[in-house]
Parts: C-alpha cells; sequence; structure tokens
C-alpha cells in the first residue's frame, strides 16, 4: 500500500544500492547501462535526517546512505540543531554511498560533480576567523523570535518589505532568527561587534565547511536559499542594502555569503575530504527549489508539492517574480544562468510529515509512521473530526503565528482512526487553501499537481488530495525528487545534460495518476469545515 511516511524513530544509518530493500531506496528495473556511464552525487540535507545519492544520467538512484542526527528541543516552539553534526553526517553520508557505489563494480571517478540541496530559511552563524560555530543552528520551524517580530511589524515601513524581498516578516525566514541571536546570544553579538561575524543559512554552511572551512574561505549561496533570508532583492538577485539598514545591521560587522547561480562549474568550490575529494560541488538549491527542479517544473505553469516535514507547493511564474497578494511567497525557483532564471509563488505549511511523528512519538497512537494510514483506513471518514496541525503556527497562506495546533468535533463515537484520518487531511486541506491563492494571485488555475516527499506514498494522502483540489494528482515512481534537482543542477554545470531538453526523459517510468472521487459541492462543504476551524485556532499561543 504504502512505504513510510517518515524515518524511523531511533537514530539509524542505512546504506543501499540500486538491488537493495525499497525500505532504504528505491529500486528501478535494470536499464543496459552505456559503455562509459556517468554519475552524479547530492548531498540532501534535511530537517530530520541526510542523505548521499549517487544517480546515473538517467535519474536512476544507484546508491544511497542516510543518516538521521538529533533533534534539538530546549524550550516550547525551539528547534536547534547541532551544526557540527549537519556536517559530519554529510561526510559520512557520502563515504558509506561510495561504498555501496563502489561495490556495484563502479569507480568513484566516475562521479563527475556534487549537489547540494538543504533545508532553507535555518539559521548558522559562526566565527570568520576560526570557522566555528557560535550557536545551534536555528531550525526554520522555530518560532522563538514571535515577540521579535511583532515588534517589527510595527516598525515604520514593514509593510512594504514583501515588495523588495518576497517574505513576509515572521518567524520563518532568516532574519528574524539572526536579529534573536544577536539579541540574546552574548557570543554572537561580541563577534558582531568585532566584526568576525559570518551569518549563513545551511547551503552556505556546508559549502564553507566541505570546502575546509577557512583553509579555502568557500562562502556562497545560491538565489534559492539567498531569498528566504529576507536580504535579498528579489528583482536584483543582490543584497538589498535598504532591506539590511531596515533591519539594523551593519554589512562592516556581519558577513554575508556572495550570491552565485544555482548552477555552476567553479563557485561552489571542492570537496576537502570523504572519499570524493577534490570532487567539485557544482549545483546547489534549496530543498523545495530542487524539488521543483527534480520533477522538471522548467517553465512558467508548472507546479510540484512536496510533502515531507512540512509540505511546499511551487508554482513557476516565469523570469519576472509576482508579487501575492494572498498570503503566499514569492521567491526564485532556480538560476541557472542567462534565460534560464526562474521565479516561483510558494505555499509553506509548517507541519505535514511531523504531525505524523507527532502521533506516533508523543502520543503513541501507533508503533510506526508507516501504518498511520492503514489505521486512517480503518474508518470511512474523519467521522466529524477537524485537526488544525497548527503546533508551529499556521504558514501560507494563512500566517497566524499564535495559532496552535487543535482538535475539533471530538465525541463518544470518535475513535484513533478518525484522529489519524483527520491528521493527514490537514496537508490536504491546507494545500487547497494554497491552491486557491495560487489562482487568485497567477489568474490561472493549475490542471494537475506533482507530487513527492514521503506522505505521498499513501496512496488515501493522495486519492484525499485530488478529491479536495478538483484535479489530478501525479506521483512518480521514482521520489527522490529533491535529490534528484541538486543532481541535475550539478549536471547541468560540467555537462552531464546539456540543456533542459535533454532530460524529457528523466523519471517518467512508473507513474500514478489519481483523479478526483467527489463532486466538487462535497469537498467545498469539507473546506468549510477546515476554515471555521482555522479561526478557532487563532490566540492560543498569546
Amino acid at each position: 500500500m504504502f512505504r513510510s511516511l517518515l524515518p524511523s524513530r531511533s537514530k539509524t544509518r542505512q546504506t543501499s544500492s540500486s538491488s537493495s530493500s525499497p525500505t532504504n531506496t528505491t529500486t528501478m528495473s535494470p536499464v543496459a547501462q552505456p559503455v562509459h556511464p556517468t554519475f552524479v552525487g547530492a548531498i540532501d540535507q534535511g530537517t530530520t535526517s541526510t542523505r548521499f545519492i549517487i544517480f546515473n544520467n538517467r535519474g536512476e538512484v544507484v546508491a544511497v546512505h542516510q543518516i538521521e542526527f538529533e533533534q534539538i528541543y530546549p524550550n516550547p516552539g525551539w528547534h536547534e540543531h547541532n551544526p557540527e553534526e549537519l556536517v559530519s553526517s554529510v561526510e559520512q553520508c557520502i563515504d558509506g554511498a561510495v561504498e555501496a557505489f563502489e561495490k556495484q563494480g563502479h569507480s568513484r571517478d566516475q562521479i563527475k560533480a556534487v549537489g547540494i540541496t538543504n533545508q532553507r530559511e535555518t539559521t548558522v552563524v559562526w566565527d570568520k576567523t576560526t570557522g566555528k560555530a557560535l550557536h545551534n543552528a536555528i531550525v526554520w520551524t522555530d518560532t522563538r523570535s514571535q515577540d521579535l517580530v511583532r515588534r517589527l511589524k510595527h516598525r515604520l515601513g514593514s509593510k512594504e518589505l514583501t515588495e523588495r524581498c518576497g517574505l513576509p516578516l515572521s518567524t520563518y525566514p532568516s532574519a528574524s532568527k539572526l536579529l534573536w541571536l544577536l539579541e540574546n546570544v552574548p557570543e554572537v553579538k561580541a563577534a558582531y561587534d568585532s566584526g568576525v561575524l559570518a551569518f549563513g543559512t545551511v547551503d552556505t554552511w556546508l559549502a564553507y565547511k566541505l570546502n575546509g572551512g577557512t583553509a579555502r574561505e568557500i562562502y556562497v549561496s545560491d538565489p534559492s536559499n539567498a531569498s528566504r533570508t529576507m536580504f535579498m532583492n528579489l528583482e536584483t538577485l543582490d543584497y538589498d542594502d535598504e532591506l539590511v539598514d531596515w533591519f539594523r545591521l551593519d554589512r562592516e560587522k556581519i558577513k554575508f555569503p556572495k550570491i552565485v547561480r544555482s548552477s555552476d562549474p567553479e563557485a561552489y568550490g571542492s570537496l576537502a575530504s570523504t572519499a570524493l575529494k577534490g570532487i567539485k560541488i557544482t549545483g546547489c538549491l534549496g530543498d523545495q527549489s530542487a524539488a521543483l527542479v527534480g520533477q522538471k517544473g522548467f517553465t512558467p505553469g508548472q507546479a510540484k508539492n512536496t510533502y515531507g516535514t512540512g509540505c511546499f507547493l511551487l508554482y513557476n511564474v516565469g523570469d519576472k517574480p509576482v508579487i501575492s497578494t494572498h498570503g503566499l511567497l514569492s521567491t526564485v525557483a532556480f538560476d541557472f544562468g542567462p534565460g534560464k532564471r526562474m521565479y516561483a509563488l510558494e505555499g509553506s505549511i509548517a507541519v505535514a510529515g511531523s504531525s505524523v511523528k507527532f502521533l506516533v512519538d508523543n502520543l503513541g497512537f501507533i508503533d510506526s509512521s508507516s501504518k498511520l494510514s492503514a489505521l486512517a483506513e480503518t474508518v470511512e471518514d474523519n467521522g466529524g473530526v477537524t485537526f488544525v496541525t497548527a503546533f508551529s503556527g499556521l504558514f501560507a497562506p494563512y500566517w497566524i503565528d499564535d495559532a496552535r495546533g487543535t482538535l475539533f468535533g471530538i465525541t463518544a463515537y470518535t475513535q484513533r482512526g478518525h484522529i489519524a484520518r483527520a491528521t493527514l487531511e490537514a496537508t490536504c486541506f491546507q494545500t487547497k487553501a494554497i491552491l486557491d491563492s495560487m489562482a487568485k494571485d497567477s489568474g490561472k488555475s493549475l490542471a494537475e499537481l506533482a507530487v513527492d516527499g514521503g506522505m505521498c506514498n499513501s496512496d488515501l494522502i493522495m486519492q484525499t488530495q485530488s478529491d479536495l483540489i478538483g484535479i489530478p494528482v501525479n506521483r512518480p515512481a521514482m521520489r527522490e525528487t529533491t535529490a534528484l534537482g541538486a543532481a541535475i543542477a550539478a549536471g547541468l554545470a560540467v555537462g552531464v545534460w546539456s540543456d533542459f531538453k535533454e532530460l524529457d526523459d528523466v523519471n517518467v517510468d512508473g507513474r500514478t495518476l489519481f483523479k478526483p472521487q467527489i463532486d466538487a459541492a462535497s469537498a467545498d462543504k469539507q473546506f468549510e469545515r477546515w476554515e471555521k476551524a482555522v479561526q478557532m485556532s487563532k490566540g492560543w499561543a498569546s
């Protein structure tokens, strides 16, 4: 039925190859290889785990190694990662995947380049003279800056920020996380006052450390990541002095990474260690942009939805940014050079797969996330239960920072299956809200939704999604589209693929199409109930 919505609860280390169990990687039907096949590696540094995946030039997974790392929750609403553990997990995954790759008879010199895809707004600060992190990374889901954001919203000019950077003031972008660190961590403030503070998102931190840190001083970010900080101008794809000044930061006291193209043969340097020492890093994309590239959403009007820890829907709007008036984010989709720079409208849902993990780990509903969909299928519907999974507030298109997780409609009739089903439906309802907003902003309705991520393994979720949005949902057989996007960015830079057209036949086999099975009136009635519950979830964090 489906394999798994999320990684397992315990800290794991897995290595697999194209002949391994599908628990560890997607297996593909054997295909005759060219005489001298070429491969591309992809670092996929996510919120709960790190992977290194090696793809052939058909976009098929050849080898993968995955490690989960520690999630740090110092206080309610706080979420941190150890920056050094992020780097070490990447290095271990590279070595593990290369070992599996070579056991198949391949040689590491057949890997032509490496790409990076990463969790985006997560913020890292370090001392640029020593290369040492000054605090744990503050994760994109973290809401500790809520009071700070409230103050910023009262500052003159706050309403004009979105026009320049595409993002609204919230706890989500990196800017508020950086300001919190400056206000609350003496070591960070001291480094800033001394002019030695380095700031970056996870892509910058990884590129810096994987190149050897202070030995090479590779200090870069791509536009799909830089556009998540609130410091980059969407039009110029460079830091906006007026934005930086508005946040009252001094450019002389803090080092921002240089913004370079998402696909570049030189800018990202090369690996200073691991089994792939010397191999160039030639591509970099924030995880959601990488998934859009992996789904080959290269042209305006194409969209994808990734059902991971959170849920992120990106809609390619073309070569000029569209500023949303309906609660969406405007962001850079990718920058592959002249004529190949695209923007996107984005709808971000803070809690998706993490709600499944919550039922398993916190409430003990069932012993593994992979069984939750089966539990939901033990009942015909949600039994009148609605679960607004606003553990970190509600993101797009609502942007309600003080909303919290709330269950409505519980009666003596309610069973575990009803709550399980309502949990899975919450992501589908929020996706519909985002699609409705995208139609208003773009003036066009989507004809089909491409999907990926752990939750899309569930046929129940995908059918529910199609029913609610009233259009087909297209699920690929090989769902490592985020990592594939990073591989594509890296491969385009070194000639593994010459252009977008050459990627037409990549990852097309075995797709499943889910079509609506209920009428529009029934879907609208369900959505009205959801919207009522959203309004009732406000104010719990005040």
